[in-house]
């Protein structure tokens, strides 16, 4: 530690980093202790944040004071309040950060760890011991673990040669074969061997084992109380005694749970106080724990009027779920803070806001797992629990602990309402509006039934799944056949839901607030691509561009019609589909969207506070007050992480890949778009050779968008059937041939430089194979593209603003005129 330190120190001042963060990695050979720097960074880094987390010294808050001129002895430690900064943390308990990896949103790229960085979000749990943080940080992750047991697949049989060959490769699951190996007796030589993790980790990993199997010999009526504490000490919850405990004889993590509490076996909260408990803490940061007596968390005085309320965050990072909902989690702290009550926040992320110590008025840094959360309402007994705020994570615990959770706002009976098609096709009827033709099968027979009955195209997505998991689209019954064999497991308890697809349609996006008898819509986005890419993944405009005052009429009916018939008390989001000049309901999702934050910022209505307010009883009648509305348009525009993931077709669909967002805002939608484009990391060409090759439903739009370009002084290539067409109605073009045709092809004049914009649309399985090649061409050599005509339209757009230089700078302030011009 102290040789680590002193080189830290050593080359901080040879550097030259006079003031701020610095991050600098280094490598210990395990058993000669040889020290080797590997990396230095002098600015705050990705581990910034968590090292805040863990520790309770907010790194970069210090940095901005150092910046401007004070030392550290001139900083007080916000959570002692008597010490200075210059006094380095100690801790007096263990920290464990697990990434998060969705390598199956990327089918094709292998599930391999590199030095390049695939993860897509972290966990991090505190504990009195490594076991103890470790398992919890495994339960966190909210990947269906409930700790370090991974049955049933880790208990068949494997042999030694499999073992080795799986724990050789560094992946996203080789802590399930470590568990395997342990399981199967392999030696902690060999593992260290094989995978080069030292061997005090695996010896812990190994101790948890046999802890497991002694809790196999028992039921729960012969569990002795000592080995049930010891079991919680190192970290096993609830959930994972019951499944072990189930071989012998069926357990639930229910009954643990009573039984546990009737052992007297009880959870006690530790403080995260900087200083190993030296010095008293002052802000109410805290972690849980089985291993101790003391429990330092304060207890609420009953006496008072009830005004405790619990916030669930969204776990850690992923694909569908991300900081947009953290955002909302912190506002909604703030505003309840405003508003006199109490916050409580409960989260295990340690990149966000709401982790923060200093947002609400008590953080529990805990996994949100039925246990944990069920231990954190004895504790603090809440006023009421916001669960609509988080995502899917709060919704699901809502579910699981429906009786001991006081919800406030939407109830979990009309979150289900809205995820039950039967029932919501039920209500959709009633309302007199349209959703399109969809069937639920419940055998591969069945869902090839249900196809025909509807007809093509259609979309097919397991009924269990979330952030559009496993969802595609289908324009034959060989492609579905394909799907329920290889893809999907349609049983009886995991149906397929089959929906009729509505190709070539307007997506709208609403977000809105209900208090139950009025609704305020705060914002009607029109996706720039057509429905069947998820909301997620496509880029998206406010205002609406091109919907009349009709059609904005029946969206806000609508809307209102549909949060009054599902009891929507706070805030909602709707996906709406224009096709054929008829309005279709394809979503409602009765809690707050990832674009939430978005909406507020470009319309400057608070959202957040208003539903907020409305979900502790308010009505919009009194808090509402008339919005001044920005004169602008901005564009959400996705990021996505393609680059890392080789050999992953980049084609939009269904199923959410993007990692992230970025915003533009302008007076004109083409200027916005260009800042969007610029924000998400792409390049703008503003001259060169444009690729097509597009599908024959799109090639009467091609033709308006291919005319753009050449306005503009750009050149036409294109594959033999666009290009045709294109010479037809006398555009200029080249033909290229496909890879299989020979050269030169569209691949080789994309890796020569030679193509400086993609617009490739395919239709249909075999298309989207044939031109996998050129897409994933584009991605590895930084080529802007687009797959729909749409997306091609506004690049288009957004390439005229750019050489016409009409991108104007303006602070957010002004932009929501907040900004009061002097007199």
């Amino acid at each position: 530690y102290h040789i680590l330190r002193n080189a830290s120190i050593d080359i901080i001042r040879a550097v030259g980093v006079d003031a701020g963060g610095c991050n600098i990695q280094f490598a210990i050979h395990p058993t000669t202790g040889r020290v080797i720097v590997i990396e230095m960074n002098p600015r705050v880094s990705r581990s910034s944040a968590l090292v805040s987390k863990a520790t309770g010294v907010p790194i970069a808050k210090i940095s901005a004071r150092l910046a401007v001129g004070m030392t550290l002895d001139e900083i007080p430690n916000d959570i002692t309040q008597n010490t200075p900064a210059c006094f380095e943390p100690a801790i007096d308990y263990v920290v464990t950060k697990i990434p998060r990896f969705s390598f199956e949103k990327f089918p094709g790229a292998p599930d391999l760890l590199s030095p390049q960085m695939k993860s897509v979000g972290e966990v991090m749990a505190i504990g009195q011991t490594f076991q103890e943080s470790f398992q919890k940080a495994l339960r966190g992750l909210e990947t269906n673990l409930k700790g370090f047991l991974f049955n049933p697949l880790d208990a068949s049989e494997c042999s030694v040669e499999t073992l080795k060959e799986n724990l050789l490769k560094p992946t996203s699951i080789r802590i399930r074969w470590i568990y395997r190996a342990l399981f199967h007796g392999v030696s902690t030589a060999d593992i260290y061997d094989w995978t080069g993790i030292d061997p005090w980790f695996l010896e812990n990993l190994r101790d948890i084992l046999d802890m497991e199997t002694t809790l196999r010999q028992h039921t729960l009526s012969t569990l002795p109380t000592d080995l049930f504490k010891t079991a919680k000490i190192k970290g096993f919850s609830d959930a994972q005694i019951a499944e072990i405990l189930s071989k012998k004889e069926s357990t639930t993590e229910e009954q643990v749970r009573q039984a546990r509490r009737q052992a007297g076996i009880s959870v006690n909260y530790k403080s995260v106080d900087t200083c190993a408990g030296e010095f008293e803490a002052y802000t109410p940061y805290f972690y849980s724990s089985y291993d101790g007596v003391e429990n330092e968390a304060p207890t609420p005085d009953v006496s008072k009027p009830n005004k405790r309320v619990m916030i669930l965050g969204g776990g850690p990072n992923r694909i569908g779920q991300g900081i947009e909902f953290d955002y909302c989690c912190v506002k909604a702290a703030l505003t309840l803070r405003e508003l006199g009550y109490e916050a409580i926040m409960v989260n295990s992320n340690p990149e966000t806001v709401s982790t923060d110590y200093d947002i609400s008025d008590r953080l529990y840094f805990e996994p949100l797992t039925p246990e944990d959360v069920s231990n954190l309402l004895q504790q603090e007994k809440p006023l009421g629990v916001f669960a609509q705020l988080g995502g899917q994570t709060p919704l699901k615990l809502a579910r699981a602990l429906e009786e001991e959770m006081p919800i406030l706002g939407t109830s979990s009976a009309s979150i289900d309402l809205s995820e039950d098609r039967d029932k919501f096709k039920e209500i959709i009827n009633t309302l007199g509006l349209l959703v399109p033709q969809s069937g639920i099968a419940f055998s591969e027979d069945e869902a090839v039934t249900v196809a025909r009955e509807i007809g093509y195209p259609l979309i097919a997505r397991p009924s269990y799944v979330l952030g559009g998991r496993a969802m595609r689209i289908f324009y034959n019954e060989e492609g579905l056949k394909n799907y329920l064999k290889h893809i999907v497991k349609v049983e009886p308890d995991h149906p397929v839901l089959i929906e009729r697809f509505l190709e070539r349609a307007v997506e709208l996006d609403v977000d809105a607030v209900s208090d139950g008898d009025e609704t305020m819509v705060g914002a009607i986005l029109q996706h720039i691509e057509h429905a069947g890419v998820h909301s997620g993944d496509s880029a998206c405009v406010w205002p609406a561009q091109n919907i009349d005052n009709a059609l904005e009429k029946e969206v806000k009916d609508a809307t209102a019609k549909l949060a009054k018939a599902l009891n929507v008390v706070g805030l909602m989001n709707i996906q709406f589909a224009v096709k054929d000049g008829s309005l279709y309901v394809l979503e409602v999702n009765p809690r707050a969207s990832r674009t939430v934050p978005f909406v507020c910022k470009a319309t400057g209505i608070p959202l957040i506070q208003i539903g907020t307010q409305v979900m502790l009883g308010e009505k919009l009648k009194d808090i509402v007050k008339p919005y001044d509305i920005p004169n602008h348009v901005a564009v959400k525009a996705p990021v996505f992480p393609f680059i890392k993931f080789k050999g992953f077709d980049p084609m939009l669909g269904p199923e959410m890949r993007s990692t992230g967002e970025v915003m533009g805002i302008d007076t004109k939608f083409p200027a916005a778009f260009a800042k969007a484009m610029l924000g998400a990391g792409h390049k703008i060409p503003t001259s060169g050779q444009v690729f097509f090759s597009v599908n024959d439903t799109d090639k009467e739009d091609c033709l308006e968008v291919a005319k753009m370009f050449l306005e503009m002084d750009f050149s036409l290539v294109a594959t033999s059937g666009t290009a045709a067409w294109l010479a037809k109605h006398q555009l200029p073009v080249t033909v290229i041939k496909k890879k299989h045709e020979g050269s030169p092809n569209a691949e080789e004049l994309i890796l020569e430089g030679r193509v400086n914009l993609l617009v490739n649309s395919p239709i249909g399985e075999e298309a989207l194979t044939d031109d996998s090649y050129i897409r994933k061409a584009a991605v590895a050599n930084n080529v802007p593209f687009a797959t729909t005509i749409t997306t091609a339209k506004a690049m288009a757009e957004a390439i005229a603003a750019v050489k016409q230089h009409s991108l104007t700078p303006k602070n957010l302030q002004e932009n929501l005129n907040l900004i009061k011009q002097p007199t």
